[in-house]
């Protein structure tokens, strides 16, 4: 096997990856617009177009994708209590490269089985109670659902003690179910990865059925992971390294796009002080968060949603009417920058896009007192000794001054409660190869990280 294609089948845009595993060299790259509301293969056969002009005509010995196309994977966390089993739930979904769409706890009403139905949500997550703990909840969503002739795939990951009642609940309502491993059998502690391989067939064997993207596998031999955990596995795969071939260690990376910022951490995030006590949730070393609400176009309004009043009046002393900037961009998502202004003003988005991500995804200490003095609670995971920060998604690539983009994710004195990374070095993800990396470490881990490692620019 020597010439491999990776395939990122996004949302906006389809992109190609050639690679070389003799050389682990990347042969070329090429991206056009997604087609996937007509007929997926357009937009395919014009990206291996451009990528065959720069290339020659390449004979590809496999041809593998990730997907995030017609919305990415969209999925409902419904769990008991709020800071720990719908919690966990979170993460699982995140982790496995899903959007989390809609989060419930507690036991679920009507009108959030329409919110469901009405969402077009692709899996329901349901779980809640350690093993041998709670049961009536998880039971009492389950037989809602049923009632509703929900037929969205439903995995049950929750209290292993009441399977068989579950068993016949899925039955009796003829439901789309599956049953895994407890996320939370024993009390702050996860086990997702079972959850996560099921969320996995689901998406291989259903999801990419439903958002027409199935057709595309006559030409390729198969789309195998959502686009966001390809680029999870190949951050992690960066992180940790591979037999002798070592990894960079503990990084961060930022993902904005035109509606969504993405975050991942990859660190153990534990507390490093011994007056430090972790509060809630062990985290995973591996960490995936998204906020909808971030992004350069389609979601440029949250980013207006985040500034006060103070910050919008001293951006307008700079010249920048943040106001009018996010609803021209809102309005207009192909908006592509072409003065200095307006270069400034993504830049200026971005930041903040960077900074507000980042406060919800890094762990925060807070004090207590006792007997001994002040001792602090940990919630979330300590980032402080992160030594990369990568950067990816089209506004940090094309900005003339990325490093001042990706410097909003360090520690500053405003922010003094949040685990923010201190001293680092800062990484470009220039040819948008990181979800392709994920991919090729699929087949060849070794070569996915020797490229990783050779192709990050530091900037």
């Amino acid at each position: 096997m020597e010439k491999i294609l990776l395939i990122d089948f996004g949302s906006t845009y389809t992109k190609l990856t050639a690679v070389s595993l003799k050389n682990e060299e990347i042969i070329g790259t090429a991206a056009s617009f997604t087609t996937v509301s007509s007929d997926i293969k357009e937009g395919y056969h014009n990206a291996l177009a451009k990528l065959f002009a720069k290339t020659g005509e390449l004979k590809f010995d496999k041809i593998i994708a990730c997907s995030s196309a017609a919305g990415g994977l969209k999925m409902a966390a419904i769990g008991l209590v709020e800071e720990l089993t719908v919690e966990a739930a979170k993460i699982v979904c995140l982790g496995a490269g899903a959007k989390v769409d809609i989060i419930l706890s507690h036991h679920i009403t009507n009108e959030d089985v329409e919110n469901i139905i009405k969402k077009k949500i692709d899996i329901i997550l349901l779980a809640g109670g350690t093993d041998g703990g709670n049961s009536e909840c998880v039971l009492y969503n389950l037989r809602k659902l049923g009632e509703a002739h929900i037929k969205i795939p439903i995995i049950y990951a929750g209290n292993r003690s009441c399977r068989d009642e579950v068993l016949k609940i899925m039955k009796e309502y003829d439901l789309n179910g599956f049953i895994c491993d407890n996320i939370m059998a024993k009390l702050n502690l996860l086990n997702i990865e079972d959850a996560k391989n099921v969320i996995k067939q689901i998406f291989l064997s259903n999801i990419i059925v439903g958002k027409g993207i199935k057709k595309i596998e006559e030409e390729i031999d198969g789309v195998i992971l959502p686009t966001p955990q390809a680029l999870l596995q190949g951050v992690d795969l960066l992180s940790k390294g591979y037999l002798d071939e070592e990894g960079l260690g503990e990084l961060l990376v930022f993902d904005i796009g035109g509606a969504t910022t993405d975050v991942y951490s990859l660190c153990p995030g534990e507390p490093k002080r011994g007056d430090t006590i972790l509060k809630g949730i062990q985290e995973p070393y591996a960490k995936r968060t998204v906020e909808g609400d971030l992004g350069m176009r389609y979601s440029a309004l949250g980013v207006l949603a985040s500034l006060n009043e103070e910050k919008l009046d001293m951006y307008k002393l700079q010249g920048i009417d943040m106001e009018k900037e996010c609803n021209l961009r809102h309005q207009f998502v192909e908006m592509i920058p072409q003065s200095k202004h307006e270069e400034v003003v993504d830049e200026l988005m971005a930041k903040i896009c960077v900074d507000t991500a980042l406060s919800r995804h890094v762990g925060k200490i807070e004090s207590y007192y006792t007997p001994m003095g002040i001792m602090y609670l940990q919630s979330g995971k300590d980032l402080s000794d992160i030594k990369y920060i990568i950067g990816t998604g089209g506004v940090i690539i094309n900005s003339p001054q990325p490093k001042k983009i990706l410097e909003a994710g360090l520690y500053n004195k405003n922010k003094m409660m949040e685990l923010r990374p201190k001293e680092v070095k800062y990484l470009l993800d220039s040819n948008y190869i990181l979800s392709a990396m994920g991919l090729l470490s699929t087949i060849s881990p070794l070569c996915a990280l020797r490229i990783m490692k050779k192709y990050l620019v530091e900037v």
